[in-house]
């Protein structure tokens, strides 16, 4: 690539966030350090917009969860150990403003072989109404988590908890045995 037609390309897709109201990205590599300095980064810039606490909170945590769900069950992760192991998990996240409200959305690859289960989950979550989720996420606090789970599994249930309106998501079917994950929800 011709090094003078750089800054036209970066600023191209910077328009193009700003055009589709995103005030926040971030694509690559992910670890719990980051999941905290990206976290610290959104809540300040949302109280420098004097956006209203409550509103900062769900933002805030439906990001978390998102963020961590990422970093537990993305199928894209690259391992190794210096002083000690490390394991960085791939994936994005974006937050922007659409018609008045926040949204928070994040993708990253998950094997074919676990599609059915998420899509039911997140199914089963958006025919919930507001009431139903509470009470889901109460009885599913009190349950035993699965064997070989790597959280309590109340991460979406988190999520839909949260959100203003149903949560969204999409799966598009990669090469490997792999799909392309997406969830959406709007506070």
């Amino acid at each position: 690539m011709d090094s003078t037609m750089l800054a036209q390309q970066y600023a191209g897709i910077k328009r193009d966030l700003d055009e589709k109201g995103i005030i926040f990205s971030f694509s690559g590599y992910l670890s719990e350090g980051i999941l905290y300095s990206l976290g610290e980064a959104l809540r300040e810039k949302m109280t420098l917009e004097d956006t209203d606490g409550p509103t900062v909170r769900r933002v805030f945590a439906v990001f978390v969860e998102q963020m961590q769900n990422i970093i537990r069950y993305s199928a894209e992760k690259v391992t190794g150990a210096r002083e000690k192991p490390v394991e960085l998990s791939a994936g994005m996240v974006t937050i922007g403003m659409e018609g008045g409200k926040v949204f928070i959305v994040c993708g990253n690859t998950v094997y074919n072989d676990d599609v059915p289960r998420l899509r039911e989950r997140l199914e089963y979550l958006k025919g919930l109404d507001k009431d139903a989720i509470k009470t889901y996420y109460r009885e599913q606090l009190r349950e035993t988590p699965e064997e070989g789970a790597r959280g309590a599994n109340i991460g979406l249930i988190e999520i839909a908890r949260r959100a203003s309106e149903p949560i969204e998501y999409d799966f598009l079917e990669m090469d490997e045995g792999k799909s392309f994950f997406c969830l959406k929800a709007r506070i």
